[in-house]
């Protein structure tokens, strides 16, 4: 594979520029953010935090399903809209505590069939799902979640911390399956015991709490590399990546494994002297993890593949959210 034509086909997934409308909404919103005074981190996290006292933050993420997955398979993505949300929390170095929903089908059965995915998700995730509406007569079918997590204020993990010279680490969980209905979905949970599959979500708190990372997300719609593409927005820097490092299942070839949607999965940045201990930890709950780059202050991402060099984002000119990290001039 030419590195030209991975670079091509990153640049135009889906997964990638369905992300570009979303500085028209925050951009219309961006003055309102902080108007109780409370917010720390807002527009372009993986979730919201406000300060509630007593050092803790509460954060507040929310999910809509995307309409491709819901035509693919409706229980599915009543079991996504679980895992994604608590990755969200998780992202953060926080614990998730509950979530609500909002539900819209008129078709009997499919409603049956997000509604068990979602029992199915809560199940393996342990995290309740506590209310929410429903709309019984609308002509299409969607589904959006929210989720409230908490995190002490010293151990947030944000999307805007990245610095140069941090190691870049992108961590995965490669034992997994496609989805066969949807395959853009690694899924890495459903064969998976509960105990280890919330151990991958707790893992990031005890992260955060040991202050190992400058900055995180984790892996979503647009991939690893969209992912830390994202990553990069919000901290206004730049990386080199050696696309060969990243964590991979053999058995997937390099331009699906880069779009894929896993399970477990996390981009990370961190000082070098904290890059083994962090490995360490995630390795532990089964997430393979190996420091694929650095971070730099030219403001692009380069990718290096088989002896090649490219630009993959030049972020004076591209954008992918176009959000900068909207945030409370207060220190966390």
């Amino acid at each position: 594979m030419d590195l030209n034509y991975l670079i091509n086909s990153l640049r135009n997934f889906e997964g990638i520029t369905r992300k570009n409308p979303i500085k028209n909404i925050t951009n219309i919103l961006k003055d309102t953010y902080n108007i109780a005074g409370k917010t720390i981190l807002s527009f372009g996290d993986d979730a919201s935090a406000l300060d509630i006292g007593n050092d803790k933050l509460i954060l507040l993420a929310a999910d809509g399903m995307w309409g491709k997955l819901m035509e693919a398979d409706p229980r599915w993505a009543g079991y996504c809209s679980v895992l994604v949300n608590v990755n969200d929390i998780a992202a953060m170095g926080g614990e998730p505590i509950g979530m609500t929903n909002v539900l819209s089908t008129s078709d009997d059965d499919i409603r049956r069939e997000i509604i068990m995915g979602i029992k199915e998700g809560v199940e393996k995730f342990g995290v309740p799902m506590v209310g929410g509406h429903f709309h019984p007569d609308t002509p299409y079918n969607s589904l959006d979640v929210s989720i409230t997590g908490i995190v002490n204020k010293d151990d947030v993990i944000t999307s805007c911390d990245a610095n140069i010279g941090d190691k870049v680490i992108i961590a995965i969980d490669i034992d997994g399956k496609m989805h066969p209905k949807f395959n853009l979905n690694w899924d890495t949970t459903t064969m998976k015991s509960e105990e280890l599959v919330q151990s991958q979500i707790k893992v990031m708190n005890k992260i955060g709490h040991e202050n190992l990372v400058t900055s995180g997300k984790d892996i979503s719609n647009p991939g690893a590399l969209g992912t830390l593409g994202m990553l990069l927005e919000a901290s206004d820097v730049g990386a080199s990546v050696e696309i060969e490092k990243i964590p991979r299942n053999k058995s997937i070839e390099w331009d699906q494994w880069l779009k894929l949607y896993p399970g477990a999965g996390f981009v990370l940045t961190a000082k070098e002297e904290n890059v083994d201990r962090c490995i360490e930890l995630l390795e532990e709950v089964n997430i393979k993890a190996a420091v694929v780059g650095e971070i730099t202050g030219d403001k692009k991402l380069y990718i290096i593949y088989n002896g090649q060099k490219g630009i993959l984002f030049d972020f004076k000119d591209d954008e992918i959210m176009g959000v900068k990290e909207e945030r409370s001039s207060e220190e966390i």
